[in-house]
Order: C-alpha cells, then structure tokens, then sequence
C-alpha cells in the first residue's frame, strides 16, 4: 500500500517511556463538563424564549401559549410548534457536529493538535453560555437559537474527543504498563492482558461517568443558592446559567494543567490538519470489511444514538412545559436524575468488577433500561396514569477499535452518534408539528432503540477485538 493510501498507526512505540496516568488525570475532566449549562439549562432558556414569542395556533388575534396550550412562533413565511423549533434546532447542532467531526476528527491522533481543539472547543462552550446573559426579551429567540447551537456542539465536541482520551489513559494506568511488559516477556496470555485493560477501560469511563455526575449534583445544588432567594426574579435563570457556567470553568481548567503531555505521530507526510479527517474517514471506511464486529456495532450505535439522542430531548421539552420553564423545578428534577445515575454507575461498575463481567452484557443491560424510557413515554399516549448509557457506549467503541486510532474510530464515533441524531429530530418534529402533541413522537423512538438492541446481541466482541489487533500489525508493516 503506498504512503498516500495508508493509515498512519499512532503506536505507543512513538513515546519513549511508558508515562503512567496520574490520579489527578483521572478526575480532573469530568467534574465541571456535566452538560447543566450548555444542555438543561440552555435549551430551557431557549425554549422559554420561544414560547413567551409563540402564541396558540388558529386564534385570532393571537392568544399567548399556555403550558397546556399548542404554541407555534412564525417560522419561514408560516408557522411552527415550538417543540419542532427546537428539535430543528438540535437537527442542526448534530448536522455541523458532524462536518466537525469529518473534517478534523481524525487529526486529533497526530501531534498535540487534540489536545488544543479540545481547549478550543471548551473555551468557545464557555464564551456562548456566558453570552445567554443577554438575554433579557423573547423576541431575542433567533440569537438565542444561534447561541444555543453553538454552545451546544462545542459541549459535544469536548464530549466526544474527551472520550477518546480514555483507552489511552487505561493503557497508561502502572499496571496496565505492568502488564503489557509481562505480555512482551511472555509471562500472561494476550486473553490474561485484554481482560486487565478492558477492565481498567471500564473502571476509568464509569469513574469519569460517576464523577460528572457528582458534579451535575454539586453544581444544581450551587444554583439553588441564586434560584430560592431569586425564584420571583425572571433574571435568575440566566444567573444560574452563569453560575454554571463558572463552575465549569473552575473545575474545568485543571485537566488542561494536568493532562500529562503524550502527542501522537507526526502528520503523514503531505497533509494537513484540515484535509487528513476527511482522509482517514475514507480509508477507515474502505477497511470495513477488515472491521466487520466494529462497523455493526457503528450500524447499532447509529440507530440507538438516534433514538436516545431525541428522546433526551422530546423529555426535556415535555419536562419544561409541565413546569412552566421554572429553572427552580427543572433544577429539583436535575437532582433526582443525577442522584440515581450515580448510584447505578457506580453500582453497574462494582458489580461488574465483583463478578468480572465482560463489557458486552454490561451494554445491554444499561440499553434496556434506556428503552423503558421511550416506552414509558408510548404508554402516555394511552393513560395519564403512567408516561413518563453513555459511559458503556464509549467502553464498547473502545474493545471495537485498534489500538493507535483513538481519535479517528471516535470521530466515528461521533460521527455515527451524531449523523443518525440528524434523522431523528427531523422525523419527530415532523410528527409533533402535525398532530401538535409531543408524545406522538415516542413510538418511532422505541421501534428505533430496539432494532439497535437487537443488532448489538449478535456483535462478537473476542472477534472483534482480534480483528482490530490485527489490523494494527497489518497497518504497521505497511507504514514501516
């Protein structure tokens, strides 16, 4: 294979030494990039600004929308249901995340230039929420829409680039270093090696998960110092946002400090940062039938990703409307859902590390319980009695991926997660803005999560595992 049509491998080897990950590394990340801010609470400011511009649909003159009524604003010479605005919104934040990721994805395995988009990507988060503190009038929602998208794919971008740091800092860990040279000296098996790093993947992602979550709780619990004393006051929303969005930035900035420098290789001789994403991307595709276990679980993940993704949004929109966009309520439901995410992260975690369970029936078991969400919101469409995964999706990708190509499988990754996030938005605010009633949306987003649940039963990950290790060894020949 000549040099121009191969994929560079990002080997260990490039480093002289093994650098064993810092406990500070560790924790440093999670703590402040929890998604309050740029996800809870900008998307409910948004909403807010919508709907105090909206007014109900068929009236004349116009009456303003109530939290039971329809509510449309004028849209593109016509009209549009808020909910459909903002899952439009949300379309458009996974489109270009997905250009982002096509383009300069894959270049954050050379050099250090992942560690500096990164920063950029944090910074530009932080300079976006800090803005919503304009926002004072609800016919400012179309800036409101402009700032919300960008904050947004900016905390998607750090979510998914901080991801692909993890199988790094795991084959870094002393003895993960350890067992690697027992491996070379051919004192354990590669089975006895893949079984300690795919545990200490699993230890890092649900400890980074479990960590983010403490923060989500710390920080709701800080807003509620300006949301009590402040609930009358129409402008302590965006305080809290602010509040928010600084504690993020205390927390935040430590990982930047203490992040242990280990740039990858050099960019392959005639290219560029700009032009070797959408390169990688191309010749990653072409060696699909190289990956088959890897692609199906991307086939799978699209199709999860999608339904989640939405369903995550057509709840918030359902939660804010019920609690008249009270950042005070929204923040109480925060708490409760942080609370128990950090007791069934922690609790999956341990139980898996008791038992030694591998990664795969893991997966299913956290994807059923996000199934339920979408059928439980299905049911509400029949009675008003009832109606209403990350950290192991990201462990997944990792035992699917060959080792050197972190960033480029996690851009697509983040590809896959986001494109299929295109699909599902459009769909759903199609169907909202038709019937005008949100849980009309649910049953396409359970048929969607159980197709994917049912693909990633037959994923063979021990295949798919050793197909990416020789894939390696066969990219690695070809680049020496």
């Amino acid at each position: 294979m000549a040099e121009t049509d191969s994929i560079h491998v990002s080997e260990d080897s490039h480093i002289p030494n093994c650098k064993p990950t810092a406990r500070v590394e560790e924790i440093s990340r999670p703590a402040g990039d929890n998604g309050v801010g740029p996800v809870t609470y900008s998307q409910a400011l948004f909403q807010a600004t919508l709907n105090g511009a909206g007014f109900q649909p068929g009236t004349n003159p116009p009456r303003p929308c109530t939290n039971t009524s329809p509510c449309v604003v004028l849209w593109a010479g016509g009209t549009r249901s808020v909910s459909s605005v903002i899952l439009i919104a949300n379309g458009l934040c996974f489109g270009l995340m997905t250009l982002m990721f096509l383009c300069i994805g894959s270049a954050a395995d050379y050099g250090s230039f992942g560690r500096w988009l990164l920063l950029a990507l944090t910074v530009i988060c932080w300079a976006f929420q800090y803005g919503m503190m304009a926002v004072r009038d609800p016919s400012q929602w179309p800036i409101v829409m402009c700032m919300y998208v960008v904050t947004y794919i900016g905390y998607g971008g750090t979510l998914v680039f901080y991801a692909a740091i993890f199988p790094r800092l795991a084959r870094f860990m002393p003895h993960v270093c350890k067992a690697r040279e027992e491996l070379k000296e051919g004192k354990i098996s590669q089975e006895a090696y893949d079984a300690i790093e795919s545990l200490e993947r699993n230890h890092i992602s649900n400890v980074s998960t479990g960590h983010s979550n403490i923060g989500y709780v710390l920080t709701l619990l800080v807003n509620l110092s300006v949301l009590l004393p402040l609930q009358n006051n129409s402008y302590a929303n965006n305080l809290a946002l602010c509040l928010t969005n600084s504690y993020w930035i205390v927390l935040g900035i430590w990982w930047f400090i203490f992040q242990q420098k280990r740039p990858g290789p050099a960019l392959p001789e005639g290219s560029n940062y700009l032009t070797v994403g959408l390169k990688q991307v191309w010749l990653a595709l072409r060696e699909a039938p190289s990956l088959p276990q890897t692609f199906l679980y991307l086939l799978a993940l699209f199709l999860l990703a999608d339904g989640l993704n939405t369903t995550s949004t057509l709840v918030t929109i359902i939660q804010a409307n019920q609690v008249s966009f009270s950042f005070l309520q929204i923040t109480y439901l925060g708490i409760v859902q942080a609370v128990t995410s950090i007791a069934s992260t922690f609790g999956f975690w341990y139980f898996q590390k008791y038992y030694k369970i591998r990664t795969k029936p893991m997966f299913l078991v956290t994807n059923f319980f996000s199934i339920v969400i979408p059928l439980w919101g299905m049911l509400g469409l029949w009675t008003q009695e009832i109606g209403y995964r990350r950290s192991y999706s990201q462990i997944m990708m990792s035992e699917l991926m060959p080792h050197g190509y972190e960033n480029m499988f996690f851009a697509l990754f983040g590809i896959t997660n986001r494109t299929s996030s295109i699909i599902g938005p459009n769909v759903i605010q199609a169907i909202v803005n038709e019937t005008q009633n949100n849980w009309m949306g649910f049953p396409f987003l359970f048929a969607i999560c159980t197709a994917a649940m049912i693909i990633i039963c037959f994923i063979d990950v021990e295949k798919g595992r050793e197909d990416c290790r020789k894939f390696s060894e066969e990219r690695k020949a070809c680049s020496s």
